[in-house]
């Protein structure tokens, strides 16, 4: 067994221990894990119910957000899955602001959302009659990220809720924890993928013959909003130079900028 192999098993090993955690403190009713259907995520799946599967316990909600333009390969993915491992689905969206729109770009009338939604353009600061309908903008990621979550952990009950996000993944994130109290609605945020680097994740996908997007194969590393994700090079994910360039880079990039406001308003 080489080296590399024996540390990447001490990070699934310690991965495991954070999910062991999390059934320890709450009830599987009472947990969600946010899958999105990139490589993150699926591993993060993968991880949880194998362990689901050997310990004998149900698995936490699964909460699947679309925030509105989704890539095709990304529903047909989930969809595979779905049907493979026999899953149940949340899937999350603001109906509200769907309501008004039909294509990126449209306009969104604040007038007519309900009072949660305008509630939350107060608490943005945004005080304009009307929005362009991006799901990656500041306004567009508020409204159909964080606050169709919120809703759902809110009438769910959801207590810990276990996401794939990693230190090395982006600045904003360098700094979380493990488990991290969050508010408004008040549960936990589990992070048991925080120590994988973006070369782990992808050696425990390839020797685990753990399934992903065929996105990744034609190039794409971070998969976000159909409009606003490209990718720089037609080279596997895996095969691209990891180390030494940005994972994000095809990614709306005044997003970035901003994503620790994101985060101080509740987004992952």
């Amino acid at each position: 067994m080489s080296q590399t192999f024996k540390m990447l098993e001490k990070k699934i090993q310690k991965s495991y221990e954070i999910i062991g955690g999390t059934y320890e403190r709450f009830a599987p009713d009472r947990m969600a894990l946010a899958w999105t259907g990139g490589k993150d995520s699926t591993l993060l799946l993968w991880l949880v119910r194998q362990y689901a599967l050997t310990h004998q316990r149900p698995l936490p909600k699964l909460m699947f957000i679309n925030e509105g333009h989704l890539f095709d390969e990304i529903e047909s993915f989930v969809a595979k899955i779905v049907a493979e491992w026999n899953l149940g689905v949340y899937e999350v969206k603001n109906e509200d602001v769907l309501a008004q729109v039909q294509e990126v770009g449209d306009p969104v009338y604040v007038s007519r959302l309900n009072a949660r939604n305008q509630r939350e353009l107060e608490r943005l600061g945004f005080d304009g009659e009307w929005f362009p309908f991006e799901p990656e903008s500041y306004v567009g990621n508020h409204l159909m990220k964080t606050v169709a979550m919120n809703i759902w952990l809110e009438e769910q009950g959801i207590r810990a809720l276990m996401t794939g996000i990693r230190w090395d993944e982006q600045e904003a994130r360098a700094n979380e924890t493990y488990f991290s109290p969050r508010y408004d609605p008040d549960h936990i945020r589990v992070h048991p993928l925080l120590h994988f680097k973006e070369r782990d994740v992808w050696e425990a996908i390839r020797s685990h013959g753990i399934p992903y997007a065929r996105l990744y194969e034609e190039g794409y590393r971070s998969l976000g909003a159909k409009s606003t994700t490209t990718k720089v090079t037609d080279l596997p994910a895996w095969e691209q130079d990891l180390e030494n360039t940005a994972e994000r880079a095809g990614r709306r990039q005044d997003k970035e900028g901003i994503m620790e406001q994101l985060r101080a308003l509740g987004y992952m």
